[in-house]
């Protein structure tokens, strides 16, 4: 693999380029957000953790059950008028939740928000292939997650004097400056000129369209890719409750960690996404993130052995590391794959089924990581290792299976009129 040059960083295509500009606001925005959320939950809407937590979940599942409809509306209109549409949507709902208070507001707005923001990433997907061409899309796509990891540490920045301010109006502060990036965002995608038109499906029924879904062998690589996708809540959770619980690594070291995985990602993701350009390539990107978690799951079990804390610390770096290659080629596999086995007249709804499995994950990774993982110790990271192995080596012949059989778009439905 070689060293990127700066050239490497910027998208083909001016639409891609603009894109990409797009995607950093929209990240400084959500990257302010999620630094201050939390207090903002607390102190300015008024919830106790319990009650964030239920919210949390509850629009989790919502999210869910509204990624495929949207992705069919977007079949039917078009990726880029309902991408604008979901940023102005989460603009409105942003406003909304910045004047929340108890739990039932604060539930539903997060129910209206999770719609939108589970079907903003297969949409993004759409959007950023349609700036481009060919094997383009996958780097495109890179530099869009390597803007998006600068914008949401950008967003944080900003975040840290309006949290030390201390004040229920500066919580809201990020929340109504979190609306506005996105208002901006959607402006500026608004003009973006895409490089080519998708076939629309003019007759699909939304709403019947997660139902009538029918091509079995894109579920499998669905739920394969969901499987590595745990990548995220072993970053988010598993590593830190372990490290603090099961280990002799002090709390400090856990931002090293987070700042490792953050870096890494800047300056590889790029660079990785060269991988899919040869034949096999995506394949081959996913198989290897299936063994690369494997193998940080198994340095977690390890990890809680040693007795200094530096020998621990090692290893935990070295698990991040792992976990950080597992995520690059996870994503850049993913990505093409996922373009790949879906037909021109359903991308929506068939890059909305693909997202299906990074949402579920979300909702149940969280409790296997806790309930299941770190409670049985170093026998759970090691039976998790061994989910990671399975994943891997199924890619092959799952990606066989779709490429022996023509992608079948889903049943069209008229819409009564």
């Amino acid at each position: 693999m070689r060293l990127p040059s700066p050239k490497d960083y910027v998208p083909a295509t001016a639409a891609g380029r603009s894109f990409a500009i797009t995607s950093l606001i929209n990240a400084i925005g959500t990257g302010l957000y999620l630094a201050g959320s939390a207090v903002f939950f607390v102190r300015s809407v008024g919830l106790t953790n319990a009650q964030v937590g239920l919210g949390l979940a509850v629009s989790g599942v919502v999210g869910f059950l509204t990624t495929v409809p949207i992705g069919a509306l977007a079949d039917r209109l078009g990726a880029k008028p309902t991408l604008v549409a979901l940023q102005l949507w989460r603009a409105g709902g942003f406003v909304a939740l910045a004047f929340a208070q108890g739990m039932v507001s604060f539930t539903v707005i997060s129910c209206c928000l999770a719609a939108a923001e589970a079907a903003t990433q297969p949409m993004t997907q759409a959007v950023a292939s349609a700036t481009t061409e060919g094997t383009d899309r996958t780097r495109t796509m890179a530099i869009v997650r390597t803007v998006r990891n600068v914008g949401f540490s950008l967003g944080a920045l900003l975040a840290a004097p309006l949290l030390a301010a201390d004040n229920v109006w500066t919580y809201r502060g990020i929340v109504l400056g979190t609306a506005g990036a996105f208002m901006v965002s959607a402006a500026m995608l608004a003009r973006v000129r895409t490089a080519t038109t998708a076939t629309a499906q003019k007759k699909v029924n939304p709403l019947a369209a997660l139902r009538d879904f029918r091509d079995w062998r894109y579920l499998l690589l669905t739920a394969l890719n969901g499987v590595l996708n745990l990548h995220t809540t072993i970053l988010s959770v598993g590593i830190s409750l372990w490290a603090i619980h099961s280990t002799q690594v002090p709390a400090g070291f856990l931002p090293v960690l987070i700042l490792v995985n953050t870096v890494m990602s800047i300056v590889l993701q790029v660079p990785v996404s060269r991988m899919v350009e040869s034949p096999g390539g995506a394949q081959r990107a996913l198989r290897l993130s299936g063994f690369a978690l494997t193998l940080c799951c198994l340095a977690l079990a390890a990890s809680g052995a040693p007795s200094s804390a530096l020998v621990a610390g090692a290893v935990l770096l070295a698990a991040c590391v792992l976990l950080t290659f597992g995520e690059l080629w996870q994503a850049v596999g993913g990505w093409e794959l996922s373009y790949e086995f879906a037909p021109e007249d359903g991308k929506g709804i068939y890059l909305s089924v693909f997202s299906l499995g990074n949402t579920g994950q979300r909702i149940v990774g969280p409790a296997l990581l806790t309930s299941v993982v770190i409670a049985t110790g170093p026998a759970g990271w090691i039976g998790l290792a061994v989910v990671f192995a399975l994943a891997g080596l199924l890619v092959v012949p799952v990606t066989r299976l779709l490429g022996a059989v023509p992608p079948r778009p889903v049943e069209k439905k008229e819409v009564a009129s």
